[in-house]
């Protein structure tokens, strides 16, 4: 603990997706690099992306990939207000870890403000135990019609008295008009806390900005700290779906046949369904850099092709997903395909949808006693029930068939985000602090776990792409080391390209 609350740089935006998260992790680790004890906050996020702390309690995934920049396990103090988007303008409210309810849109606008409290708490927390938060601010803070109940933005800054700094978006145009507009936007009484701009994602020679950064500052008296350029394919997990409307990496025209050769030019095609409420999508992140592996989201049996394996992720509302899967058409392209020989792997919500049955009767996720068919691939009835299950857990692979064989006996560690509780005869995919987690075919093509981060096990994934085709001589990629690399790649783009003397002196003055 330390005896002065620790100084706060408050990065908002001038609009969401501007790179504000992204930028927070790379600051997070450039401090971190620094010997400072830095840690990450947003007050308020807004993701189905989760992850869960050591301690069993629920935050958004990209204050706990800040975290890990800054080399610190996560923290519910680091998110204490999650809202997990489940449709019809409805979200469930995870409030300092834990489900707090689901409401609508409107009526949290009216909540909002009696959850600061909780905010205050968990920010002060953080400040009495680092030398340094990095808080995200969510959206824009010159919203007039939210500015009267904001938690996350310049409440924040104000209660901090935070070094603030605001983020714009140069790929998307009128970076200017942006910045100057959401200026003019605050309230005059706030103004004085915004220290700083930063032009992010840009394209070119950054000299060719300066008469305009020259008069950026001239009306505004606020500095420029730095031009942050376009960083190309960034490999850390994601805060939203928004960037599944990327391109995805290539895929062959040889998919159209089953599997592939196991030849040097091998290419695993995994094919992942993306529901409208897709949630923990960075479960799949490890395969995007394997060599020899395609990944590829989609969301139509036109685009489905034939892949090696066709994976079910987890989602935010299982029951409505799974008729969304209906009504395109994929339910019956997925039993076709595990008809055929090909392997399909269902994680959290897409486990469930493979058993046989799925139940409400106490209106979780639908209507109270509802009761849908699954896709019958698995001998597996899931019951949803209120109490939700949050935990970090290892455990151990007992599989034995299909491609999984080759990865009985490998330890595996995760974490488990789930409302729903299974009743299965069917063999048991891994064991988990000594229980039995996921079922198996008999013939190993279909499996299904309740492990998110199945896929970051280095040894479980090697010897997964292995069994689908991809050669033993394919270099094995390291999930976390790749992770800690892009930190540092991160780090030293911002320090490159910000005025870290200024920021620096902004947070600690002389004297």
């Amino acid at each position: 603990m330390t005896d002065t609350p620790a100084p706060v740089l408050m990065v908002l935006g001038t609009a969401s997706s501007v790179g504000k998260s992204l930028l927070v992790t790379a600051l997070c680790r450039a401090f971190h690099q620094q010997g400072i004890h830095v840690a990450p906050f947003k007050a308020q996020n807004m993701s189905n992306n989760a992850d869960v702390t050591p301690d069993g309690l629920e935050i958004g995934r990209a204050q706990a990939e800040q975290a890990a920049a800054a080399g610190l396990l996560p923290s519910v103090e680091m998110n204490p207000v999650l809202l997990k988007p489940q449709g019809d303008r409805t979200s469930q409210v995870i409030l300092n870890g834990l489900p707090a309810g689901v409401m609508h849109s409107v009526d949290f606008l009216d909540r909002k403000r009696d959850l600061w409290p909780d905010v205050e708490r968990a920010l002060d927390t953080l400040r009495g135990q680092y030398e340094l938060i990095v808080a995200e601010g969510a959206g824009s803070p010159a919203e007039p019609n939210l500015q009267a109940t904001d938690i996350v933005n310049l409440r924040v800054a104000r209660h901090t008295r935070a070094t603030t700094v605001i983020v714009g978006d140069i790929d998307r145009g009128g970076v200017f008009a942006h910045l100057v507009g959401t200026l003019e936007l605050i309230p005059p009484e706030d103004r004085p806390l915004v220290r700083g701009f930063i032009i992010n994602r840009f394209r070119g020679d950054p000299s060719l900005l300066t008469p305009a950064i020259q008069d950026l500052e001239r009306r505004t008296s606020i500095p420029v700290l730095g031009v942050v350029p376009w960083i190309d394919d960034v490999r850390l997990a994601d805060e939203d779906a928004v960037a599944l409307e990327r391109p995805s990496r290539p895929w062959r025209p040889e998919h159209l046949e089953r599997g592939a050769p196991t030849d040097s030019t091998a290419v695993v095609d995994v094919a992942v369904i993306r529901f409208p409420r897709i949630a923990n999508f960075d479960d799949f992140d490890p395969l995007r850099d394997e060599p020899d592996v395609s990944l590829r989201y989609v969301d139509s049996v036109s685009a489905l092709g034939k892949p090696t394996l066709i994976v079910l992720p987890g989602t935010r509302a299982t029951i409505a997903d799974l008729d969304w899967l209906r009504s395109s058409g994929l339910d019956s392209a997925i039993r076709e395909h595990a008809a055929e020989g090909g392997h399909v792997l269902g994680i959290c919500g897409g486990l469930q949808m493979l058993g046989t049955r799925l139940l409400d009767p106490d209106g979780v996720e639908a209507v109270a006693g509802t009761a849908v068919p699954g896709l019958g691939l698995l001998a597996l009835e899931t019951r949803f029930v209120a109490e939700k299950t949050t935990r970090r857990v290892e455990g151990t692979v007992v599989a034995t068939g299909g491609a999984w064989a080759s990865a009985t006996g490998i330890a595996v560690s995760g974490y488990e985000i789930h409302s729903g509780e299974g009743v299965t005869e069917a063999a048991p995919f891994i064991e988990l602090s000594g229980l039995r987690d996921g079922a198996i075919s008999s013939d190993g093509l279909v499996a299904g776990t309740y492990l998110h981060g199945l896929l970051h096990n280095d040894a479980l994934r090697t010897r997964l792409l292995e069994s689908l085709g991809r050669p033993p001589s394919a270099a094995a990629q390291s999930a976390s080391a790749l992770r800690d690399r892009e930190f540092d790649r991160l780090a030293a783009v911002v320090r490159a390209n910000l005025d870290f003397q200024q920021l620096e002196t902004m947070l600690w003055p002389p004297g």
